[in-house]
């Protein structure tokens, strides 16, 4: 394993300052997205995407964004790539800066917010005071692929504070706030203290404005892209990898992408963007990569698509692994989506939850989070799973374990957290009692088969409000209550996870960053993926102590020796299971 220099002032004099380099089994892993891009472990099933990465097929492509790794010409999807609602233009302030948002209007609104979220979120303003003196990041070049957030706007904040430049798009059509991406927008642009960052993002956009997006936060001119990643997803990992590709096979064979052999409207626009920079310019995605120090990933679904890479051999650049931090994926995952659900789901229905019977489908840590939530509050909560340990787990905390059939007439909620695919089908959909509520707190949109509802015969779709659509059945007349169009409906109906555990999963991001810049020139990273050592998460954690009114205990000398630990911690072994 290779051994990596981490930021000396997050290191114990005795803890080891040493990055690790993982490599995970894919296909045996089974993994649950969660509402805000992350993962815990999920004995529903793992994501097996239908089309993965083969370094001998030029334009297979894994999964895309927050939605369907297998997505269809269908009716929405055609409507997604073809129902513009903004001009695909950049937009330039006085300064120069660019941006595209939807309404600089909400400017005010968004610092506002976001002044809000810097008190609630101790671990990013520490690194603030710790790194922003040294203004680490001077010369950086950062693009960002992550849901644009109030709590994603202190994250850009921070990392403007210690010196990076930045550019910065949304990992989903539907997580953009608006307020959040204009006030970084405006303040940006107006060169206010916080001058370096560009935003392209708004919610609700189509498929092509999406991708035109991911283009725009990538390009930083004619003298290369990002200097570092922050992906979510892995969608700017993507672009760059298979625009590398394109190259290739234009320079070897004169071969361009041809977007008309396909009929998946998401894979004609990636095909499309790649075919326009080879005409422009045939080295373009090479000086990406050429100039790309390397990339943290915040989600489980961007994580697969890396170690699949190294695994082939075509990883063109160093990875970090924030998900698998413990103080993201344990904080983010279970108790993100506890608070997160149920605020989705009152704002989108206002359903009151005591009395209903909820099904949770998956019990890893986002199942976990959503079964609490829902049983806190008072509906009878049924888990379906495929694990024997986890269902033995969600039988100890009370719940009661069936299979999704069992229940399809009786439950008056379902939430889908497996990261898998077919979960909720249109066949289950039908027998579903009247305004059942449908739901999915995952990265992608495939959980649920909307290609499936979309285009059973003679089924009618009634708006109810944005995200919230009634789909009636022609020949029962009774319809069910889908939320987000099936994809993450925490950031769809919602704002997704609260400013404080965010911070924790930021923090990661901000350290892991820190990282690779500082050892871009010591050949210490290879092209592997790689995990923060124990210390770090234990640094992560110690940083929102504080807010919370906590003291630690201190270990004695002769305590700390008799269980074979510094006092200063690390003070679990690496395996060790939280």
């Amino acid at each position: 394993m290779e051994s990596l220099t981490v930021p000396s002032s997050f290191c114990s004099s005795s803890s080891s300052s040493k990055l690790k380099s993982t490599q995970v089994e894919i296909d045996g892993e089974e993994e649950e997205e969660d509402g805000n891009g992350g993962v815990g472990r999920s004995g529903t099933g793992g994501c097996n995407p239908d089309r993965s990465f083969s370094s001998s097929n030029l334009f297979i492509l894994p999964p895309l964004h927050a939605l369907s790794y297998a997505l269809s010409s269908s009716s929405l999807n055609k409507k997604a790539e073809t129902s513009a609602t903004m001009e695909l233009s950049v937009d330039k302030a006085a300064s120069g800066r660019e941006y595209k948002v939807k309404d600089m209007s909400q400017a005010d609104f968004g610092r506002l917010e976001i002044e809000l979220a810097e008190v609630e979120m101790p671990g990013l303003m520490a690194c603030r005071t710790e790194f922003g003196p040294s203004q680490p990041f001077k010369g950086a070049r950062i693009t960002g692929s992550l849901h644009m957030t109030i709590q994603t706007a202190v994250l850009i904040e921070t990392l403007t504070a210690l010196g990076a430049e930045v550019r910065w798009c949304s990992c989903n059509i539907f997580s953009t706030q608006d307020h959040a991406a204009a006030a970084i927008a405006r303040d940006s642009a107006a060169a206010i203290a916080r001058d370096s960052a560009a935003v392209f993002a708004w919610k609700g956009e189509t498929l092509q404005e999406y991708w035109w997006c991911t283009e725009r936060a990538l390009d930083w001119g004619p003298d290369g892209g990002p200097d570092l990643i922050v992906d979510d997803g892995g969608d700017a990992t993507l672009l760059i990898h298979e625009g590398v590709k394109a190259e290739e096979a234009y320079e070897k064979n004169g071969q361009l992408p041809d977007p008309a052999s396909t009929d998946n409207a998401e894979f004609q626009i990636v095909l499309t963007i790649i075919k326009d920079g080879l005409k422009a310019d045939p080295k373009k995605y090479h000086k990406m990569k050429d100039r790309l120090v390397g990339v943290s990933e915040e989600t489980t679904t961007g994580v697969k698509r890396l170690y699949q890479m190294e695994g082939n051999g075509s990883l063109l650049f160093p990875a970090i692994n924030v998900n698998d931090s413990v103080t993201k994926s344990k904080f983010d995952n279970l108790y993100g989506c506890r608070h997160s659900l149920p605020d989705g789901l009152m704002r989108a229905t206002d359903v009151m939850i005591a009395g209903k019977v909820a099904v949770v489908c998956g019990y890893g840590d986002v199942g976990k989070g959503c079964a609490v939530a829902l049983k806190q509050g008072g509906a009878r909560v049924i888990v379906t799973e495929i694990d024997p340990i986890c269902a033995l787990q969600a039988l100890m905390e009370g719940f009661q374990v069936l299979t999704l059939e069992d229940v399809l007439s009786e439950a008056d909620i379902f939430v889908t957290t497996t990261g898998n695919k077919d979960i909720i089908m249109v066949g289950h959909m039908r027998k579903m009692k009247n305004n059942a509520i449908v739901c999915n707190i995952g990265h992608f949109d495939n959980e649920i088969d909307m290609h499936g509802l979309e285009t059973f015969p003679g089924v009618k779709r009634i708006t109810i409000k944005p995200q919230t659509d009634r789909w009636v059945f022609p020949d029962t007349k009774t319809g069910i209550l889908v939320l987000a169009e099936g994809r993450l409906m925490n950031l769809g109906c919602a704002t997704g996870h609260p400013s404080f555990v965010m911070s924790c999963s930021f923090t990661n991001q901000v350290i892991a960053q820190l990282e690779l810049w500082k050892e871009k020139s010591s050949g210490k990273y290879e092209k592997k993926v790689y995990v923060l050592p124990k210390h770090l998460d234990e640094k992560v954690a110690a940083l929102h102590l504080g807010k919370l009114g906590a003291k630690l205990t201190v270990l004695s000398k002769d305590q700390a020796n008799y269980i074979s630990v510094p006092v200063e911690g690390p003070y679990k072994p690496a395996h060790y299971r939280y």
